[in-house]
């Protein structure tokens, strides 16, 4: 939908609506890589928390910047925090998996969690059609960040997980 909300709400041509959402996917490459280190040294839980809120930061900045420099700003930025809190989830999940289901459960899980999210591509939409787009994408990215990092906050962590290790017969 950004890419809508670029030449219907605020009249980019296709070439500049390209452009920005370029620099957009690069700023997500840059945060599936930074907060994958990030958790490799502080914690799945703690970088996607991190993410999902500094998120909700970059939600004005995303969609309510008044010059173009800024709404490509705000563009890397939400895409650099979006995906660096979705690029951890299937490292959590594999973590979380027991030994025996770590081949199946973590992609089906993550695929369940896919299937939830594309009712998004719906709803965006239609509250489209009802509201400008810069509030119903502010209003589901802020509603979607919020409960992830509540979401998140209440889970378990597996830390310290050695796989194809062996249990110890103490």
């Amino acid at each position: 939908l950004y890419p809508t909300f670029l030449s219907r709400q605020r009249g980019y041509g296709p070439h500049a609506t390209a452009i920005i959402s370029i620099i957009a996917m690069i700023g997500a490459i840059g945060g599936g890589l930074a907060f994958g280190a990030y958790s490799d040294r502080k914690g799945r839980k703690r970088a996607m928390i991190t993410a999902a809120l500094l998120g909700l930061v970059a939600i004005p900045l995303w969609i309510l910047s008044p010059t173009t420099a800024l709404l490509v700003a705000g563009g890397f930025a939400m895409q650099f925090m979006v995906q660096g809190a979705w690029g951890v989830i299937p490292a959590h999940i594999n973590e979380l998996s027991p030994g025996e289901l770590r081949g199946f459960f973590p992609g089906f899980a993550y695929q369940i969690g896919v299937l939830c999210a594309s009712t998004i591509s719906y709803v965006e939409p239609l509250l489209g059609e009802r509201f400008s787009y810069t509030h119903s994408m502010g209003i589901l990215a802020a509603a979607v960040l919020s409960l992830a990092a509540l979401v998140i906050y209440s889970g378990p962590e597996a830390k310290g997980i050695h796989f194809g290790a062996r249990p110890r017969n103490d």
